[in-house]
Order: C-alpha cells, then sequence, then structure tokens
C-alpha cells in the first residue's frame, strides 16, 4: 500500500481508495480502527427483519458482529444483506453499523447523511424493534424491526 493511501484525510473527506467518507478513529476488539462510511445510502428503504424474533444482535459499539449474526440467520435481515453486500473501490468488508457508530458519525459528519428518513443501526433493542438515528437532530430511537428505513454501509480496519 503506497504512503498516500495509508495517510487518513481530515474526517468528512473522501478517503480515495478506501471505499468512502472518512469517519475518524474508534476502538473495537481488535484495537484503534480507522472507520470509512460508505460516500451513499444503499438504494431504497430497507426492514431490518426477523420482527418478533430476538437474536444476538445487541452489540452497541460493534456493528460488525451484529451483522454477521444478521446474515447467518439466511436472508431474514434485509437491511444487513443489504450493507454486507456493498462494494466500494474493491473493498467488500461493509456492514451495517451498530448505534454507536451511528452516533459517532453522527457527532462528526452528519451533513453525510440524509435528514428526512431514519437510518437502521445494527444493534437489536429487542425482539420487535431495532435502534436508529435520525441525522436531522441526533435521535437515537427505537423503531419497529418490520419498518422500512435507510441503509449506510461501513467498513473499518486496523490503524
Amino acid at each position: 500500500m503506497s504512503a498516500q493511501k495509508n495517510t487518513p484525510p481530515a474526517i468528512g473527506e473522501i478517503w480515495p481508495g478506501q471505499g468512502g467518507i472518512y469517519g475518524g478513529l474508534r476502538q473495537y476488539p481488535e484495537g484503534l480502527c480507522h472507520i470509512i462510511f460508505a460516500a451513499e445510502d444503499v438504494p431504497g428503504r430497507h426492514q431490518y427483519g426477523d420482527y418478533g424474533v430476538s437474536v444476538k444482535a445487541e452489540s452497541r459499539t460493534d456493528g460488525r458482529a451484529n451483522t454477521a449474526v444478521m446474515i447467518e440467520r439466511e436472508g431474514k435481515h434485509p437491511a444487513a444483506i443489504e450493507a454486507a453486500g456493498y462494494t466500494a473501490d474493491g473493498h467488500k468488508d461493509f456492514y451495517l453499523p451498530s448505534i454507536g457508530e451511528l452516533h459517532h458519525v453522527w457527532q462528526y459528519i452528519p451533513e453525510s447523511f440524509a435528514t428526512d428518513w431514519y437510518y437502521w443501526s445494527s444493534s437489536q433493542y429487542s425482539a420487535n424493534y431495532a435502534y436508529t438515528v435520525d441525522f436531522e437532530d441526533g435521535w437515537l430511537d427505537d423503531n419497529g424491526k418490520d419498518g422500512v428505513r435507510l441503509v449506510r454501509p461501513v467498513r473499518r480496519f486496523l490503524q
């Protein structure tokens, strides 16, 4: 990898070759990671899915772990499937962000997100609800898993 690809841009700018908008650094189980949000939403609006079923997608900080649990449910989580299927700049390691990851990006680059609809997080609240974020005012809420919301994929890699 060239030195240019290893040097992050300012938070909120596109990081060429990394698949999207640089969101800064966050601590994860594997260490301090750069976080990259897709430059655009996945087209359309999608259900979280599996309404009425409690799954182990309960991390408020690790969307990758939540997404892996949801993908194992074999087609029952459309938002996670869309996020995990997203590719950019040759990267295929995107996932549905946790509520903590969405709150992080709301703090640092809210202008990169739509303000007219809520975004799904991968963090389940209960068998019937999952956490969402409204980027107009940063409202964190739980919404019915059978409703449709926006999806913005994210990826991360060690610093």
